[in-house]
């Protein structure tokens, strides 16, 4: 049985051990932090990504605490009126063959940890920080900062942004960040009266800022994410909050819904969004990258956790498919994956530009083709997302 050491128990990581578990492969998750789980905040699972779900048989898991959107749609961040709607739901599934999910990170960490737990028991260790590789004759030894060393044919960097694995194995570098600045929160239904986000996945665009809302675990929740044009905050950390006054001041004169969610939050996060350019190689030996280790991508896609999903599922795929051959499953990795999480990452790139129009006559432009499209051709809205959700990570075929 051969042995993955996956450095890195969030989304993308946890993906990849279920999918290698699944391919026969004994796995060995190694997380820095002293448990598991993702801070309180909301996350959208396209269908490309339930896709790879449901080939772990994760489906139905993953979507009992989630929340089906009735539509996408986009509004005007002041006058809340609306630019387009397309239907979700069926639509989305007839179209795509997967539906479109909104999950609370934790929920969707709790279902793939449990579910790791029930199929190797023991496979994810806490507070084990990983701080490089070394490559041998026979495979790859991890690296632990205790002095232990850990033998496997393959090693996995999962562990995000700033990855120990990708600094070893393409040296130090900095992300750029792009001056954009994130606000998210999360609220109960209850707790916002007649003032409720509208049960959509619903993009509310203004001038040098946008709004995402939506809701949460079967609808008892709603997720608020607000980006923000500002070069003067530079943290990284999910984890470090704001004030509730400069996120109300950062979206004054804003919709009712949108300020009433940002009223009522009990805490208000912050952090800097960075990124990083399209890398030229993301392994070395037996070491490999996924998710944000190698392709860091802004939300405005809302697509980084799939791109992680998929990368982990495609990487099981072709390492078992070549089991005495890793180096050719990493090069077919690498080759049909770069292009795919450049794309990504250029998509997200432009719809800052296109969420964030600062005049009345670019906004004009921008968004009047969108709504004369959505009342005479809706398809033609609809075909923008096909590069993203149509694709079925589980049909790549090896090259």
């Amino acid at each position: 049985m051969p042995k993955v050491i996956i450095v890195g128990g969030g989304i993308g990581g946890l993906t990849a051990a279920l999918a290698f578990h699944a391919y026969g492969w004994k796995v060995e998750v190694l997380e820095r932090a002293p448990q598991l789980g993702e801070i309180g905040a909301g996350i959208q699972i396209s269908p490309n990504g339930m896709k790879v779900f449901r080939a772990l048989g994760l489906e139905y898991d993953v979507a009992e605490n989630g929340f089906l959107p009735e539509a996408l749609e986009m509004r005007f961040g002041r006058s809340g009126n609306r630019i387009f709607q397309i239907e979700a739901r069926r639509a989305i599934v007839e179209r795509w063959g997967a539906p479109y999910l909104h999950l609370h990170r934790a929920d969707l960490v709790e279902v793939l940890t449990r579910s790791l737990a029930k199929r190797q028991p023991n496979a994810v260790r806490l507070g084990a920080v990983c701080t490089g590789y070394d490559n041998t004759k026979s495979g790859i030894v991890a690296k632990l900062d205790s002095g232990e060393r850990l033998e496997a044919d393959l090693l996995v960097g999962a562990d995000g942004i700033h990855s120990n694995i990708r600094t070893q194995m393409l040296g130090a570098d900095h992300p750029n960040f792009t001056g954009h600045v994130a606000w998210r929160a999360v609220v109960p239904m209850d707790q916002l009266g007649d003032l409720v986000p509208p049960p959509t996945a619903c993009v509310w665009v203004g001038s040098r800022r946008h709004a995402v809302t939506y809701r949460l675990r079967g609808g008892k929740l709603a997720n608020f994410v607000g980006i923000v044009e500002d070069d003067t905050w530079t943290s990284e950390s999910w984890t470090e909050q704001g004030t509730k006054e400069d996120a109300l001041a950062d979206f004054k004169g804003w919709h009712p819904v949108v300020t009433n969610m940002i009223e009522k939050a009990d805490a208000h996060y912050r952090w800097a969004l960075f990124d990083r350019a399209p890398l030229e190689r993301w392994s070395d030996g037996r070491a490999v990258l996924l998710g944000d280790a190698c392709h860091p991508t802004l939300p405005f896609q809302a697509q980084g956790a799939v791109m992680a999903i998929e990368d982990g599922f495609l990487l099981a795929k072709l390492c078992s498919e070549t089991p005495n051959d890793l180096d050719a499953a990493l090069a077919i990795y690498f080759d049909s994956r770069q292009p795919r999480t450049s794309r990504v990452q250029a998509a997200s790139r432009s719809n800052a530009k296109l969420f964030h129009k600062r005049t009345p006559l670019s906004r004009l432009l921008a968004y009047g083709p969108i709504w004369i499209a959505s009342k005479i051709a809706p398809a033609v809205i609809r075909s923008r997302q096909d590069p993203f959700y149509a694709y079925d990570v589980r049909e790549e075929p090896l090259r």
